[in-house]
């Protein structure tokens, strides 16, 4: 008798506490939703499904799949040009740094527009870079860097003083883009554009800047 009497506590004990469980999870239920309309009247009410990066994206990156996620944002506190279709986003080129968690504006896919002179006795060619090879990315146009090709087992200087034209973040008048490093352009001399080619194919380029000379000549051994 004792037994079944603990028994039928226990059963009634447990019914309470799944009970207030249950209470307590509709009633914080409740307080979220209550909270969640407030917000919605104070701002507005309407939400809008807008394509939000899922990671940090850099400039010059291509869009996939893996850079995008969808939120409900209030329609009020949208900034002008929120993007709301990832499809129609797939493929297309950034031309300036878009941040995890960041709402994707229209205005990050503009043209990218690079312009600068090369010397007439030089050529522009373009190399990957990112920052830790590119002195934190210090470089700037007008800058004059030697240039090194490092590879498993050796490492060599390929160029003194090579000329930097421009780089992915500054603009050929050398006012900052605000884009992320990821490449650099150098005017070299065309009988050298080959080597230069081949070493970053072979190697990864680094880029040191030498103390200010007064010499600014390109050189190549």
């Amino acid at each position: 008798m004792q037994i079944k009497k603990e028994r039928a506590l226990g059963i009634v004990c447990g019914v309470v506490c799944a009970l207030s469980v249950l209470l307590y999870t509709q009633s914080v239920q409740g307080q979220v939703e209550q909270a969640r309309a407030e917000a919605l009247a104070h701002y507005g009410g309407e939400q809008v499904e807008v394509c939000v990066a899922a990671r940090d994206i850099a400039a010059g990156e291509t869009i996939d799949s893996s850079a995008l996620t969808t939120e409900l944002w209030v329609a009020s506190l949208l900034p002008p040009g929120a993007q709301t279709d990832p499809r129609s986003l797939a493929g297309k080129q950034v031309t300036s740094p878009i941040y995890k968690g960041e709402v994707v504006l229209s205005k990050r896919f503009g043209s990218l527009d690079f312009s600068f002179n090369v010397p007439d006795n030089l050529v522009a060619l373009s190399v990957s870079a990112k920052e830790v090879q590119a002195v934190g990315g210090a470089l700037k146009p007008g800058s004059y860097v030697d240039v090194y090709a490092a590879g498993q087992s050796s490492t060599s200087l390929i160029a003194e003083s090579v000329l930097v034209l421009a780089t992915s973040a500054y603009e050929g008048d050398g006012s900052s883009s605000g884009a992320a490093l990821t490449w650099v352009a150098l005017g070299v001399k065309p009988d050298y554009v080959e080597e230069i080619i081949a070493a970053q194919q072979k190697t990864q380029l680094y880029f040191a800047l030498p103390a200010a000379s007064s010499e600014k000549e390109v050189r190549h051994e």
